[in-house]
């Protein structure tokens, strides 16, 4: 490029540049001109609950016991993951999951 075609680029991304940002201050003083006319602030409000929230859970008319240090666990034993019984396949149950497909091998790498 020369000297004059730099210039005349550099002239014509000023003038881009400057239209660009006297139209987003227009844009911005209207919208500022909008809101300092209605005068008014409006504010989303929500309703308030119709039924108190129950504090105490469903079933239980006292609440939950108190927390003792030292206190026992309870004896009820964990929940332990579903394990297909081998017995119940053998009467005709269906497997939870298809088998697993069988891994395939190919020749060997050869250098």
């Amino acid at each position: 490029m020369t000297p004059d075609e730099k210039r005349r680029a550099n002239r014509i991304d000023f003038i881009l540049s400057a239209i660009l940002i006297a139209g987003g201050l227009t844009l911005s003083g209207i919208s500022l001109m909008q809101l300092a006319s209605r005068g008014q602030i409006q504010f989303a409000q929500t309703t308030q609950p119709s039924e108190p929230s129950p504090s105490v859970p469903a079933g239980k008319s006292d609440g939950p016991a108190d927390s003792k240090p030292g206190g026992t666990r309870p004896i009820t034993p964990a929940p332990e993951p579903a394990r297909p019984d081998a017995d119940a396949q053998k009467s005709g149950a269906k497997p939870a999951l298809p088998p697993a497909p069988a891994e395939k091998m190919g020749e060997p790498i050869k250098n």
